[in-house]
């Protein structure tokens, strides 16, 4: 069934959103800020690349257009799994997790969706959620994107004696 944006989700069905985390080699995490003339959450701060799946796309293929719609660059997830997916009321979000090295100068932004990208610690984002400049994610959120940059387990063996 196809439910266009702006629809009410009938029961029993649900929006399926991606969002695509990118970090560089010092850890930093890729952020945009939103145009003001969004609907929901304008001229916020966000992570990477977001949005919905469209019908007859993948999770993975809706990452790759969304990464490519916003930021102008091409990424390849073909059959990849995300990283995190979490549920919400009326459908869920797929967290997939990259790294890659970016020019931000290079990068071809989407005028009507992003107005600018910056490499952020999860300091910076966090102070950005505490003056409200950041869509209001839980910071535990944050604080485990960052953490699964560096594997796909949800197990932290960092510094424990596994026995």
């Amino acid at each position: 069934k196809k439910i266009f944006r702006g629809e009410k989700i009938p029961q029993g069905f649900f929006r399926m959103v991606v969002h695509i985390c990118i970090f560089n080699k010092e850890g930093k995490m890729l952020i945009q800020q939103r145009q003001v003339s969004k609907n929901s959450f304008p001229d916020k701060w966000d992570v990477s690349v977001g949005g919905c799946v469209v019908a007859g796309e993948s999770g993975w293929q809706a990452a790759q257009r969304e990464v490519m719609e916003e930021l102008g660059i091409s990424i390849n997830l073909e059959n990849q799994r995300p990283h995190l997916s979490i549920n919400f009321d009326n459908g869920f979000d797929d967290y997939y997790i990259i790294e890659q090295e970016l020019d931000l100068n290079s990068l071809q932004l989407q005028q009507e969706e992003v107005q600018k990208v910056v490499w952020a610690t999860p300091t910076e984002i966090h102070a950005m959620l505490d003056d409200l400049t950041f869509i209001p994610y839980h910071e535990s959120l944050i604080d485990l994107l960052f953490a699964m940059k560096e594997t796909r387990d949800s197990r932290s063996y960092q510094n424990r004696q596994i026995t």
